[in-house]
């Protein structure tokens, strides 16, 4: 008898309400859009207009995962969202993506895993599965990282497309302390429909997941933490200490590092190769970062997928939004050993395999 196990059922997902060319961030601060293609391979983000959460954003990727699934938001057992921007800072986004939806009092869990959120909330919903706690279990990864830009009102009427005016020339210098961050980020949802199956060809087959703390300063945001009294303060606001604080080298090498050993783990685990892997979708933080991975796993093009030149860097939705696409475009098909991997703040990284 095949043990049940879980597979992905219908994928969807949306983004910020406004589409936001590079053109729009050097008007705010020194840069340039061949700067930030240069670096980051972004060539334009999404943000929300303010006032839209990430629960708002969570629930139209529920909505649009569900439909291409089949299922109605009655048949969900269990919610799990991935995400480091709440829309508050407590509660959680999935509980609020439960009453949105309208659906009975089911289980419903946040986990914080940052970039990594993906593959690991994945394992969440593949152990919920197995032991039988859900049978139809609803997994979002949505971001509004727009919450950390130190741009003042005009200069979000200027980064939003709203007005052509100019910034002041000490706006200009405040933002450009942070360009090398700010113009990393998007906003979207992504989100997966995750259910059981007993068919042993199709469904998640394992991960490889790991975690080190000992250089979590390389990537955190140095304020509203309860290590501070008030959590948080004016000082931390005249300091910009609400943007995160990222040492990019660090971050890097780990990334082109972690991520490749983790592919070859889980597939060891599976009894398999890096010749069966038919595509690797791997978190999109960076474009060179994800050349990187390449390169250390010796891939050709047509086995990597990349989309942050459209969305930029939105950390638990990249991996949900790339499957999304690669699946409604035909570039994942049925049959196919799908790799996913992601690095994120923590540390936190890993890999999951899943045949289409």
């Amino acid at each position: 008898m095949v043990q049940a196990h879980s597979r992905i059922y219908g994928s969807g997902f949306v983004t910020g309400e406004v589409l936001v060319p590079n053109e729009r961030m050097t008007m705010i601060c020194d840069t340039t859009s061949e700067w930030i293609r240069e670096r980051s391979g972004i060539e334009q983000r999404y943000f929300v207009n303010e006032g839209t959460g990430t629960s708002d954003l969570a629930l139209g990727a529920a909505h649009k995962a569900l439909a291409n699934a089949g299922w109605q938001a009655s048949e969900v057992d269990y919610i799990v969202v991935a995400t480091m921007t709440p829309d508050y800072y407590f509660p959680g986004v999935a509980s609020l993506v439960q009453a949105k939806l309208g659906i009975g009092n089911v289980p419903s869990l946040d986990i914080r895993q940052q970039c990594s959120g993906f593959v690991y909330g994945l394992q969440v919903c593949d152990a919920f599965i197995r032991a039988g706690v859900a049978k139809k279990i609803l997994f979002i990864g949505a971001e509004i990282h727009s919450g950390f830009m130190p741009f003042s009102k005009h200069g979000w009427d200027v980064v939003m497309g709203r007005s052509n005016e100019p910034v002041t020339q000490e706006e200009r210098d405040w933002n450009s302390k942070f360009r090398h961050l700010t113009v990393l980020f998007g906003d979207a949802a992504g989100a997966i429909c995750v259910g059981t199956t007993d068919d042993p060809k199709r469904g998640i087959l394992g991960f490889a997941l790991h975690s080190d703390g000992k250089d979590f300063e390389s990537l955190y945001v140095p304020s509203a933490g309860f290590k501070y009294r008030p959590y948080y303060s004016e000082e931390h606001i005249r300091e910009g200490r609400f943007v995160p604080v990222m040492e990019g080298r660090n971050v890097f090498k780990m990334a082109v590092t972690k991520m490749p050993e983790a592919v070859h783990e889980v597939l060891a685990k599976c009894e398999l190769k890096l010749d069966d892997v038919n595509l690797l979708i791997p978190h999109q933080a960076n474009l060179r970062i994800s050349e990187g991975v390449q390169k250390q796993l010796k891939l050709g093009d047509d086995r990597i997928y990349n989309n942050i030149q459209r969305y930029g860097n939105t950390t638990a939705a990249t991996i949900p939004i790339a499957y999304d696409e690669c699946k409604k475009s035909g570039k994942v098909k049925q049959g196919d050993l799908v790799a996913f991997c992601g690095l994120g703040a923590g540390f936190h990284w890993g890999a999951a395999l899943m045949r289409e």
